[in-house]
């Protein structure tokens, strides 16, 4: 049978199969382990053919929205849920954005994953879809993240959601949030969610005391994980340049930028349910000091330096009359908010000067409200994502 009438018809399926959710293939319904009945007649294939199976397609569907078959193989059951993610390989390998989880790890090393922005200034909201640039018809653009701009009296507050629609703290669609300080000069970032796999502290700002009351499993701490703070410098003179932004990725070591290196530490599960983030305000551990909350502490060895990032200088062009940088034709409009981020690492790390110069984040507008936005490793999409978001918050005291 042709792979593409297996799909077609694993699609058609009417128990098992779920619909993708908009917002990176969230809503995936399961179906009933290969224990559990009732099965379907694709549920008892043998291993070996349901590995070549789900590995042919995965090869053969390489972009959206053509890809969203590769979900539906693994919305079949949990036994074809267990191959399909040993077939599906982390964005660092394969350069591929499948599930949700995909979006907490880091881009490939060799090439940055190009996405674009759009931005609704009437409901303050921001939307990620992966592609080269933006299609006509809206529907085949992958949605992958949404944020909500929230102005309060001293910070401005941005929440990163799986879906358009639902931006509630409290929903399972929610992965983390950007808060600013009252100048919008700094801004951290909060993870959901442990940015990797042990067990630390979690951060003095709680969760929101509204959500269920439900106890969380020890190796994922209840509350949200400062993962990176960015910081504006000041521009109190006028003078001429464009903004110089400093980030901090305090889940980050430097030493991964290192040749021969590790990876970067990633989660290996994606927390979807509020019983497993949430826990009650009065049962949430404090932390005790500032480096306690965050994934590396900021001083000890080598390796658990955190990762500074600083924005490429631009170089100002005479008949132009403005700022330059080189966007490899992604960026098409000037604006205060384009811009390049590359390492800042101390020599003594080790890190050669031509991975140094490497463009791990850049940020620039095409057109009215769309925007592009490119990463690479180490950077995540959500980490990039909320790095690009601080660009849209007033900043009297920076331009």
């Amino acid at each position: 049978m042709p792979l593409k009438s297996l799909v077609r018809e694993l699609k058609e399926m009417p128990d098992g199969i779920g619909g993708e959710g908009e917002g990176g293939g969230g809503a995936i319904t399961m179906g009933h382990g290969r224990e559990g009945a009732p099965e379907g007649r694709w549920v008892n294939l043998p291993p070996e053919l349901l590995f070549d199976v789900i590995r042919r397609v995965e090869a053969s569907e390489a972009s959206w929205p053509a890809r969203r078959h590769v979900l539906a193989c693994a919305a079949v059951c949990r036994w074809w849920r267990g191959i399909t993610k040993e077939v599906v390989k982390s964005p660092e390998q394969c350069g591929r954005i499948t599930f949700p989880l995909s979006l907490k790890q880091p881009g490939p090393r060799d090439h940055p994953i190009q996405c674009f922005v759009r931005r609704e200034r009437t409901t303050s909201t921001f939307r990620l879809y992966l592609g080269l640039t933006p299609s006509l018809q809206s529907q085949k653009d992958k949605l992958l993240l949404a944020a909500h701009k929230t102005r309060r009296a001293t910070s401005t507050d941005f929440v990163i959601s799986l879906a358009s629609d639902n931006f509630s703290r409290a929903s399972n669609a929610y992965i983390g949030r950007v808060r600013s300080n009252f100048l919008g000069t700094k801004f951290m970032v909060y993870d959901s969610q442990c940015p990797h796999d042990a067990p630390v502290s979690s951060s003095s700002i709680p969760s929101n005391p509204r959500a269920p009351s439900k106890q969380v499993s020890s190796r994922h701490p209840a509350g949200n994980y400062d993962v990176a703070t960015v910081s504006y410098e000041f521009n109190v003179l006028r003078t001429r340049g464009p903004r110089r932004i400093q980030c901090t990725m305090h889940s980050i070591p430097a030493s991964s930028l290192r040749e021969g290196r590790g990876g970067v530490p990633a989660p290996t599960s994606f927390l979807q349910s509020v019983d497993e983030r949430q826990q009650p305000l009065s049962s949430l551990p404090a932390a005790e000091d500032e480096e306690s909350a965050r994934g590396f502490p900021s001083d000890g060895p080598t390796g658990s330096v955190p990762l500074i990032l600083k924005n490429k200088s631009p170089r100002w062009h005479e008949q132009l009359q403005c700022w330059c940088l080189d966007f490899k034709g992604r960026v098409t409009v000037a604006s205060v908010k384009n811009f390049q981020l590359v390492a800042a690492v101390d020599p003594s790390f080790g890190v050669s000067l031509a991975e140094q110069e490497k463009v791990i984040l850049q940020f620039g507008k095409i057109g009215k409200d769309i925007f592009t936005m490119d990463y690479r490793y180490p950077l995540s999409a959500f980490q990039a994502f909320a790095i690009c978001l601080t660009t849209f918050d007033t900043k009297p005291a920076c331009e």
